[in-house]
């Protein structure tokens, strides 16, 4: 009997530590929120802060540089800057448009990749978008190819653009209406990011639009795939680009607040545009030809 009592005190006791424990875990947690991340974009960010803190960064020359982790940085620095508090950890992965479901589920805050707003509007139920971050015409992508794709190396103009095939999905509005209005030879729809990148690496598709990156000499490299841009060409998608955070999330609300006082508070600052141009995304555009602005501008 006694030792009956005894082993049910020692259990209680143990119960009592493990929740305990498991209640300062949470609380721990809960100044720590996690967010999911593609693999290759964590090592390039991880590579540019080289150990700095995201509020401290002043500069976006730098090593790994692309818009991807620009935007990174802008959005932790607008959200500290607006009062919210908490850390992130990264949970990295090959995530795409997964990532849509959880920001929708509230199962993550916010997306550090910023959304097209024709993208954010299809979700704008269970999503506040911000201000923008890039404003309409601000956004150009260069013309990637696999680097041994002559023909594509070639093109001068509108015209020469469109003899080429692209790939491209629909998930992208802007992306995809962009690419359908160049009038292209072919527009190979693919939802998937790393079977686009495969398809232009295997010369299936001639081209694909990706965000310029000086830094990598606008050379793009993942495993066994490499594209790299045609120099000084560009193109404008035509939409703007906002961080989204979950409606559905149990900080939702008190984070988009913050986000939209950092936004504000950077634009006023003029840190924001300088932060995209000192990165190359936005390019010299005496040095660079946008070769679908004037349709742009006609179907404006």
């Amino acid at each position: 009997m006694i030792a009956k009592i005894s082993i049910t005190k020692v259990a209680l006791v143990l119960i009592t530590v493990f929740l305990l424990f498991s209640t300062l875990a949470l609380a721990k947690d809960d100044k720590n929120v996690v967010i999911y991340l593609r693999d290759d974009v964590y090592d390039d960010y991880m590579t540019f802060l080289a150990g700095r803190d995201p509020s401290e960064i002043n500069s976006f020359v730098g090593p790994k540089i692309r818009r991807d982790v620009v935007d990174m940085v802008i959005a932790q620095q607008a959200l500290k800057l607006g009062g919210y508090e908490k850390t992130f950890s990264y949970k990295v992965g090959k995530v795409n448009f997964r990532n849509t479901k959880l920001i929708e589920q509230g199962e993550l805050l916010i997306s550090f990749d910023s959304y097209w707003l024709a993208d954010a509007l299809r979700i704008q139920y269970d999503v506040f978008i911000s201000d923008p971050v890039i404003r309409k015409g601000e956004y150009f992508a260069g013309i990637f190819a696999n680097p041994d794709h002559v023909e594509v190396f070639k093109i001068k103009n509108l015209v020469d653009l469109r003899n080429l095939t692209a790939v491209s999905t629909p998930r992208w509005a802007t992306d995809w209406h962009t690419l359908q209005n160049l009038n292209l030879k072919e527009l190979f729809l693919e939802d998937e990011w790393l079977s686009q990148l495969r398809m232009v690496h295997l010369k299936w598709a001639d081209f694909m639009l990706m965000p310029l990156m000086p830094s990598l000499d606008n050379h793009y490299r993942l495993g066994n795939i490499d594209l790299k841009a045609v120099p000084n060409i560009a193109i404008v998608l035509d939409d703007s680009r906002h961080f989204v955070i979950s409606r559905n999330h149990p900080d939702g609300e008190v984070a988009f607040k913050a986000l939209q006082i950092g936004l504000k508070e950077l634009r006023k600052r003029q840190r924001i545009k300088r932060a995209y141009i000192e990165a190359g995304f936005i390019p010299d555009l005496t040095k660079t030809q946008v070769i679908n602005q004037e349709l742009v501008e006609k179907i404006n």
